[in-house]
């Protein structure tokens, strides 16, 4: 097994620094050492690897793609359980991928990167970390979208006298056998959580502010001969993943055109009113917006968990927390021992982006004033060799976060061999480059569901701009991360060798907290 703390002979100084060891991160390094670049460091905060997978535990959480798909394509031999993977299955992929390809060389769990700046003289990104300096030729950020829990802020939550869980951030301690436990949020992760809950909690009460589109999950357990089949046939685990990609590409078709999305909705509503039969509790559970508008979500047992007699449905905000009491925007009161959040993360706020300074001293926030935006979602002018994966306008409500970020690494090889083959010190998009591309994402996301579907989403950052989703198909960000554009960059000579600071010895810093560049 890997160990929780790699140790790695040369220091602290390395070609390519990746900070994070999610699913990004992991494939990210994977990628780098196939490509030749050996010289890595994988940075993890936690005292272990997995990301989201790792964070997200509480019961029934589970991926919402297949998992087939949901799988790096030069590690597709997994025995999957069922056709939709747990998170402890995938959590223990992603650990085992990691042992396979011997990331415990380059992996350092427990190194909180605090913040970072271009050292122009030196053409190196000097890191700031729990563990002292670190320093990069090149700077990957594998932190991805799904990392800072959005909290319920109400009045009165600290208050609370029973346990307040968010659901990523569960405590499996906490037993609800018998207790009254509310749940605020309906979304991905409600719909998951939801039915396990029901099956040992007295009560439930679900506050929903917004009412989603609910697609029936077939969500089958797949027999050991299914798998012996698929990995001694050629060709038969590819074909797979392929018609499981051309179905997800069938969602993606009907969100670029929205007049499509209405032949999904009668799908969905036919789910909605097998699954229930009060008729008042499936008009609250009807959405007024077009499927896809928002992230569309798949559950078989959402809406029967609903129609039980011991779980209510409020279709209201949650306004304030008195005691043990929750209150809602309509009047509802409801009194529980248990207070759970599915209220989800903090969309467009990439971690860093605070402490990450750029050519100009500018922070990325600071350069990304009115939301966040990149070339290709993958690099940023102004930022130096410097690699974001799944950045913005690059996911989207029907594509698998594993085929964009593979499509992003054969991006990333690609410019690091350019990088490397002509001398060069450092590549930085140029700002025209950056802008035109920007200029027809948002044009050609006027026309999809995701911007015409009359719906509010995490898509949007807080100055009105999608910042989120790829308007085209998946096939089309395939081709265009595929080819290098080095035309689009500016390329900054290599220089002699600059010696690098010899880190300081440690030292008492009584400065107040704010002041240490620590992470948002």
């Amino acid at each position: 097994m890997i160990p929780a703390q790699a140790t790695r002979p040369g220091g602290k100084d390395a070609h390519v620094v990746v900070v994070g060891a999610g699913l990004s991160g992991i494939g990210a390094a994977i990628r780098l050492r196939q490509a030749g670049v050996r010289d890595v460091l994988l940075l993890e905060k936690a005292p272990q690897l997995g990301g989201t997978w790792r964070e997200n535990t509480y019961p029934g959480c589970a991926c919402d793609v297949p998992s087939t798909l949901y799988s790096y394509s030069f590690t597709p031999d997994t025995a999957w359980s069922r056709l939709f993977a747990g998170q402890q299955e995938i959590h223990g992929y992603l650990r085992t991928t990691a042992e396979r390809y011997g990331l415990g060389d380059v992996l350092r769990c427990g190194v909180d990167v605090r913040g970072a700046r271009w050292d122009p003289a030196a053409g190196r990104w000097l890191l700031e970390t729990g563990d002292g300096p670190y320093s990069a030729a090149v700077l990957v950020l594998a932190t991805g979208p799904w990392h800072l829990p959005r909290h319920l802020d109400v009045p009165g939550t600290e208050e609370f006298t029973g346990p307040v869980l968010h659901t990523a951030r569960w405590d499996r301690t906490v037993d609800l056998t018998g207790r009254r436990v509310a749940v605020v949020g309906s979304g991905a992760s409600a719909v998951q959580l939801v039915p396990a809950v029901a099956a040992r909690a007295a009560t439930v009460h679900v506050f929903q502010r917004t009412a989603h589109w609910v697609l029936p999950k077939p969500d089958l357990p797949v027999p050991a001969p299914f798998n012996r089949f698929l990995d001694h046939v050629p060709g038969a685990r590819g074909a797979l993943r392929a018609g499981q990609y051309a179905l997800q590409e069938g969602f993606g078709l009907a969100f670029r055109h929205p007049p499509l999305a209405r032949l999904i909705e009668a799908g969905a509503r036919a789910h909605l009113r097998i699954a229930v039969r009060d008729r008042r509790l499936r008009q609250v559970l009807t959405p007024d917006y077009r499927l896809g508008c928002k992230r569309l979500l798949t559950s078989s047992t959402f809406y029967r968990a609903l129609a039980q007699p011991h779980v209510r449905l409020h279709p209201t905000a949650v306004t304030a927390v008195h005691g043990n009491e929750v209150v809602g925007a309509d009047g509802t009161v409801v009194q529980a021992d248990v207070l759970v959040t599915a209220t989800g993360f903090r969309m467009g706020e990439l971690p860093l982006a605070r402490s990450l300074h750029g050519t100009n001293g500018l922070t990325l926030h600071e350069a990304w004033d009115g939301g966040p935006q990149a070339y290709l979602g993958t690099t940023v002018s102004g930022f130096p060799n410097l690699f974001l994966l799944l950045g913005p306008n690059l996911l989207g409500g029907s594509t698998s976060a594993i085929t964009v970020l593979e499509a992003q690494l054969t991006y990333l090889t690609a410019a690091l061999a350019h990088l490397d083959h002509g001398g060069h010190r450092a590549l930085e998009v140029r700002a025209a480059a950056q802008a035109a591309h920007n200029t027809a994402v948002q044009e050609a996301l006027r026309t999809t569901v995701y911007n015409s579907g009359g719906c509010t989403s995490y898509y949007f950052s807080p100055g009105g701009r999608n910042t989120f989703a790829w308007p085209w198909s998946t096939g089309r960000l395939i081709r265009r991360l595929s080819r290098f554009d080095p035309d689009s960059y500016t390329w900054h000579p290599a220089v002699g060798p600059v010696p690098l600071p010899a880190p300081a010895p440690p030292q008492h810093d009584d400065r107040p907290a704010a002041a240490k560049g620590k992470q948002p």
